[in-house]
């Protein structure tokens, strides 16, 4: 089972336009954020699309064409960029219901669904108390403490 990647490659590509966004307000093209994602500008256009949708980025088209931040990055929390994705639950019950002649079987997603959805709303509140704009700051912070 592998795990999803699609909410850190947005959130590193909001906090890399974030970052560049302090310098120059000009839009930056996918091609320039997949470089500093080190993935395919194709992917980066995809989640751009579902930031898009939800108000975290905008499109410019024509001679200046790019993506900018539609809000300022103290304004998206973690809890926006996993809303945009619509990844939805994190755990699964089974795919198909379990033998319900069997004493775990009858009873299990009752169990687990009461776990799982305890999990997602202390998922859903941690990523609400964190921006954009705070990952930023503690990105740059470990570089620096690369530094010293």
């Amino acid at each position: 089972m592998s795990a999803n990647s699609r909410l850190t490659i947005a959130i590193h590509i909001l906090a890399w336009m974030a970052l560049v966004g302090r310098k120059r307000s000009d839009p930056v093209t996918s091609d320039r954020i997949a470089l500093s994602v080190s993935t395919n500008p194709v992917v980066i256009r995809r989640i751009l699309g579902r930031l898009s949708n939800a108000g975290l980025v905008r499109s410019y088209r024509g001679a200046n064409a790019g993506w900018v931040l539609a809000k300022s990055p103290q304004a998206i929390t973690l809890l926006d960029v996993y809303r945009a994705l619509d990844e939805g639950p994190q755990f699964a019950l089974h795919a198909s219901p379990p033998n319900q002649a069997c004493p775990v079987g009858r009873g299990i997603q009752a169990a687990l669904s009461r776990v799982y959805g305890a999990l997602d709303k202390q998922v859903r509140a941690q990523l609400a108390l964190t921006t954009i704009e705070d990952v930023l700051d503690d990105t740059l912070k470990q570089q620096e403490a690369k530094r010293t």
